[in-house]
């Protein structure tokens, strides 16, 4: 044998327990922990709100692909799918599911051991999410953020737009039960107090969203108010559309519509609320309990206003409410 193989073969030899004891060492590192993102949107829609919740992640120090992984489970606004894809990320054995919207629901009946950390506007122990806000015990925890408040100021912002409003038409997803019912309760009292007459339209997809503006044009009522529900986020650009042509002046829970040229939005941050959403998440799976994490109360609510928007509508935007706004959009 050749000195030089000679060389080679004890240079193996020797390398060889040094190679296997890196592969055991790395077969003995934990496995990296997972997130299951249960969301009702859809993943271009949700981009930004997805950056924040790993923003959020990243102020406990976790980075996604570095020391955690995210399991993405998104229904594009279909609220039916919810149960399945909670059961689904329940079978993947996730570590933590982030859920924001009403997917906290559905995660919460396909688990009482994962922790689940929720986004929502309902009240979390009237929904049976949490025994109380200060100690939630049991498995979950998250964001509240109080809709009836929010429902009856925006209804006002809007009447302050548009004070000649007397009929205000109101679109919601019935395929949304919780959310429709509790909007519609909040709206009417709220209605009453402002002398304003409420109509009640629903689409749950494309087509009846379609065939509500229809019914709409033929109505002709005043303003419109639009339901807070993850099926109108994710078909904004639609929903805007339709009220750009038919010269509809609209109200809407969130900024993103605003953003895509909707005329008004008033409600909570969505995207602070996913960053919240990914600091608990981070802190569960530090090891604190979902029991011993209190229900943040959400405090940001924005006031945004399209000036551009209610030019093409005809509005002049009283000075005070510009005044009151937290961004007008040029």
């Amino acid at each position: 044998m050749k000195r030089r193989e000679v060389v080679t073969l004890i240079g193996g030899a020797a390398a060889a327990p040094a190679l296997l004891w890196a592969f055991a060492a790395r077969a003995q590192q934990p496995a990296m922990p997972v997130v299951g993102m249960l969301s009702s949107l859809s993943p271009a829609p949700a981009a930004h709100l997805m950056d924040a919740f790993r923003r959020g992640l990243a102020e406990t120090g976790h980075v996604e692909g570095q020391n955690v992984a995210i399991e993405y489970r998104w229904t594009d606004g279909r609220v039916d799918r919810l149960p399945e894809l909670a059961a689904d990320l329940v079978r993947r054995q996730v570590n933590v599911i982030a859920a924001p919207g009403i997917g906290g629901l559905a995660a919460k009946i396909a688990t009482q051991t994962i922790p689940i950390v929720f986004g929502i506007s309902e009240d979390p122990v009237k929904l049976g999410l949490v025994a109380s806000l200060a100690r939630p015990g049991g498995n979950a925890t998250g964001i509240n953020f109080f809709a009836a408040e929010v429902t009856a100021k925006r209804l006002g912002l809007l009447r302050e737009l548009v004070p000649a409003a007397a009929r205000v038409a109101v679109l919601v997803n019935p395929a949304n039960v919780q959310t429709a019912s509790a909007t519609l309760a909040d709206l009417e009292p709220a209605a009453r107090a402002l002398g304003l007459q409420m109509q009640v339209f629903n689409a749950s997809g494309n087509r009846e969203i379609d065939a509500a503006y229809a019914t709409l044009v033929r109505e002709r009522p005043d303003a419109l108010f639009v339901a807070p529900d993850a099926l109108f986020v994710t078909r904004r650009v639609q929903l805007i559309s339709l009220a750009a042509r038919h010269a509809l002046p609209a109200s809407y829970a969130v900024r993103e519509y605003v953003e895509a040229g909707g005329l008004m939005s008033y409600g909570t941050s969505i995207g602070d609320m996913y960053r919240q959403i990914g600091v608990y998440s981070g802190r569960i799976l530090k090891g604190t309990k979902p029991a011993d994490l209190p229900v943040v109360q959400a405090t940001k609510f924005e006031l945004v206003i399209n000036l551009q928007t209610a030019r093409l509508l005809g509005l002049d935007v009283p000075p005070m409410l510009l005044a009151r706004a937290d961004e007008v959009l040029e």
